[in-house]
Parts: C-alpha cells; sequence; structure tokens
C-alpha cells in the first residue's frame, strides 16, 4: 500500500524521498485513522444498536443492566484500537527496520495503554451492573455487595497500574509484583486506617454483622438510626432526626453496638418498664376492698377464686393483698390488649424492694414495631395502668420535693 502511494504521489511532480520518508507515511496514517473512525462508527451505530435492539426485546434482567450501565458503549471503543494495532506497521513500512520498529512499538504501546483505560471502564461498569442485578435479590439485603464490588474495582486499579507500568518498561509483570512486599509494608503505614476499614467492611459482610435498612444504635458515636449504605470501609447511617453519620466500618467491628434487626424480623418490640408502689400503701384486702374489686370485670374471677381462705388470723391462709390483686388485674388487662403478643415472652412480676418503693415491672411485647405507633401504645398502656392505681388503695411512689 506504501509502494502505491508513493508512486502516486511521484506522478504528481512530488520528489521522490520527500514522498517516501514523509507524506507517504502520514497518508497512509490518516488512511488508517479513517478506517478507525468507519470502525468505530460500524460497531456504535449499526452493531450496538442492534444489539440493544435484541436485548430491549428480552426478557432477562442482567442484559438490561448491561445496556443501563453502558458495558457495550465502553466496549465499542476497541474496534478503532483494534484498526490501528492491526495496521500499525503499513506507515512505517519504508524505513529502516530500527526505526521502523521503534516506532511501531510507540503506536502499539499507545493503543495498549488506550486498551487498558478502556478495559478499567468496561470492568468497572461490568461490576455496577452486576450490583445492580443482585440488589434485585433478598439476599442483598442481608449480605451488602458493595463493599464486594469496591474491592473488585480496587484490584483491578491495581492490576491496571501495573499492566501500564509493564507496558513502558518492556518488563515482566512478575518483576514489578516481586517488589510488592515492600511496598504493601509502606501502603500499610501510610493507609493504615484504609485498610483496616477494608478488612473490617467485608469482615461486616460475610458475618451478616449489618445490613441496608437495619436500625442500629451506637450512642458514643452518636448513632440511631437506619443503615442506607454499607460501603468498603464506611457505614452511613440516618439518624432518626434525619442527621447522616458516617463511620469506619472497623469501629462496628472493634465496638459494639446495638442492631435491632431481630425485633424488625419477629414484627415484636419489647415493652419493658417498672411501676414503683409506695410501700407504705400495701395492705390486706378487706371485705370492702373485695367486694369493689369483684365488680372489675378482668379479676372477678380471680377475686373469686382466691376468697377460700381462713380468716381467723391475717396471717393464716393466702388472703389477698391489694398490691397481688392489682399484679392480677395488670396481667388480665395486657391478656386482653389487642396489641400485645400473647407468643412472646409475658410476664408482670415484683422485682427487689428499695428506697424507692415496689417496683411491679411489666415486661412484653407489642405486636407493632413501627416508632410512632410503638410509643403511642406504650404510652397508653401505662397511662390507663397508672390512673387506676389508686383504685386498689395504692399509691405511686415518688420524691417529695419542698
Amino acid at each position: 500500500m506504501l509502494e502505491f502511494i508513493h508512486s502516486w504521489l511521484f506522478s504528481y511532480g512530488f520528489e521522490s524521498e520527500t514522498a517516501k520518508n514523509w507524506i507517504a507515511p502520514l497518508f497512509v496514517g490518516l488512511c488508517i485513522l479513517a478506517l478507525s473512525v468507519i470502525a468505530n462508527f460500524v460497531a456504535k451505530r449499526v452493531a450496538l444498536r442492534t444489539l440493544k435492539d435484541v436485548i430491549a426485546e428480552s426478557r432477562v434482567p442482567w442484559d438490561d443492566a448491561i445496556v443501563k450501565h453502558r458495558v457495550l458503549d465502553r466496549l465499542a471503543h476497541l474496534a478503532p484500537a483494534a484498526v490501528i494495532y492491526l495496521l500499525a506497521e503499513s506507515p512505517f513500512a519504508g524505513m529502516t527496520d530500527e526505526a521502523r520498529k521503534l516506532y511501531v512499538e510507540i503506536v502499539r504501546d499507545a493503543v495498549w495503554l488506550f486498551v487498558v483505560i478502556i478495559g478499567v471502564g468496561v470492568i468497572s461498569a461490568l461490576l455496577n451492573a452486576a450490583y445492580s442485578v443482585y440488589q434485585t435479590f433478598e439476599i442483598s439485603r442481608e449480605v451488602p455487595g458493595k463493599g464486594f464490588v469496591q474491592l473488585l474495582k480496587v484490584l483491578t486499579y491495581f492490576f491496571a497500574g501495573i499492566f501500564v507500568l509493564t507496558i513502558f518498561s518492556d518488563r515482566s509483570p512478575i518483576y514489578f509484583l516481586s517488589g510488592m512486599g515492600v511496598l504493601a509494608a509502606v501502603l500499610m503505614l501510610m493507609f493504615k486506617d484504609t485498610l483496616l476499614g477494608l478488612v473490617a467492611g467485608i469482615k461486616l459482610s460475610m458475618n451478616e454483622m449489618v445490613a441496608v435498612g437495619d436500625w442500629i444504635e451506637m450512642p458514643k458515636n452518636g448513632i440511631d438510626g437506619n443503615v442506607i449504605e454499607v460501603a468498603l470501609s464506611v457505614v452511613k447511617v440516618q439518624n432518626w432526626d434525619k442527621t447522616i453519620v458516617t463511620i469506619p466500618a472497623y469501629s462496628l467491628v472493634s465496638e459494639s453496638f446495638k442492631n435491632w434487626r431481630g425485633m424488625q424480623e419477629s414484627g415484636e418490640r419489647r415493652i419493658k418498664w417498672p411501676i414503683l408502689i409506695d410501700i407504705q400503701t400495701i395492705k390486706f384486702c378487706d371485705e370492702e376492698m373485695l367486694a369493689r374489686f369483684s365488680k372489675i370485670e378482668y379479676i372477678a374471677a380471680f377475686i373469686e377464686r382466691k376468697q377460700e381462705t381462713d380468716e381467723s388470723s391475717p396471717v393464716n391462709g393466702r388472703r389477698l393483698t391489694n398490691v397481688g390483686t392489682f399484679r392480677a388485674y395488670i396481667v388480665a388487662y395486657l391478656r386482653n390488649h389487642p396489641q400485645i403478643s400473647q407468643e412472646m415472652t409475658f410476664f408482670v412480676r415484683q422485682l427487689a424492694p428499695g428506697a424507692n418503693g415496689l417496683p411491679i415491672e411489666i415486661y412484653v411485647f407489642c405486636n407493632d414495631t413501627a416508632e410512632a405507633n410503638y410509643e403511642a401504645i406504650q404510652a397508653d398502656i401505662f397511662d390507663h395502668i397508672l390512673s387506676v392505681v389508686s383504685e386498689f388503695d395504692l399509691k405511686v411512689f415518688q420524691i417529695p420535693t419542698g
């Protein structure tokens, strides 16, 4: 081809040496560039559009993700690179072997550099597409894949850098990899926090310690809200006041935190709250009190069942106390409450009396885990219980003031 162009230029009066050394190679180079433009046009406007039309008709989700993340668009850039690489020797065919070898090597090295850059972009887009498909599966909530995707991207950039070094130094990749031991030690000192976050991010994902959507609490770091992102080295949490906290992943591995995932998955949320009773108001029930208590629907049967006792002495038999009856009422009230779970742990107990009175602790589970609903249900329950304390001739303990 070069000889043909050289003869053609000579026929138009161009000097032989000038045509041979400059004009003909330049003309051939322009022709190769024109061919690469044509190859780019065919790849993008013909092959790529046809392939996208075929994908649009398909019902498989992963090929739509490939189109969305422009994997094929980036891959099409390899067509002109292939043309230039294959025809790299054509413009320099008339030169000496040494000069031809030098120029061809420069052109092909430039093409390889371009291919590496495009390859990194293709792999990055492909990983993004794979991650978007992975997010459609239920397991993605329990095992976040973003950290693994970021790790694979880091490894891609690392090996791309090694490959670029081999292009410009004409050395084997093994040469550079063999020196990575010393470099790794330096990098570990320089990027200690990043590497710790990298390892911790992998641990969080593999051990399913935290996932997107989990409600976690970490008071030391001002965290109380939902996880919105689990990345390679950091975790983002949106607190209930809508502030966003970013915390290093290794903090969640090295320090303790509370994850409410179990509560969210069970659909039940615990209510654990004591009521402090003034000990001085505790006493045995007399006839008038029993008659009054027997009119309370929830404990009428309980009163009737417990009244079969020897009342010759206050300490004989199993005489009812107002605090015991009150405790029985709380149990019956909660057993009939539509929003209290009857399958989960359920008890009302007395704790050790102390300086602040006798604690009667309620330990039950609400069947609505939504924060606003849960707080409303809990408040309604204790509003009712605190208001009926006086019906049992009891008083709630509170420290006198003034």
